[in-house]
């Protein structure tokens, strides 16, 4: 990684630069690339926050109790449908 942040090609890497305890052996190559491609965006929960937020699914579950409570039903409804789809 410190390569192609680096702007260095990937094959100029050094073995050692990785640690042993890295394990790619059963990596699955592009599996979550559509999922990516479709877009996704990253937060950066204030820690309390967190504390009270352990995992994507809560903040989720959280926000579209926001979204009814604030009338944007429509828009809840439309990214649900969407999300059943994919």
């Amino acid at each position: 990684m410190r390569a192609l942040q680096a702007g260095l090609n990937v094959s100029n890497m050094r073995a050692d630069d990785m640690k042993q305890e890295y394990d790619f052996s059963k990596g699955i190559r592009g599996k979550y690339f559509k999922r990516y491609q479709a877009g996704s965006n990253v937060v950066i929960l204030d820690p309390e926050i967190a504390a009270v937020f352990k995992d994507s699914e809560s903040v989720n579950d959280a926000l579209r109790t926001l979204m009814r409570a604030a009338g944007h039903n429509k828009t809840l409804l439309r990214t649900r449908k969407a999300r059943r789809r994919a």
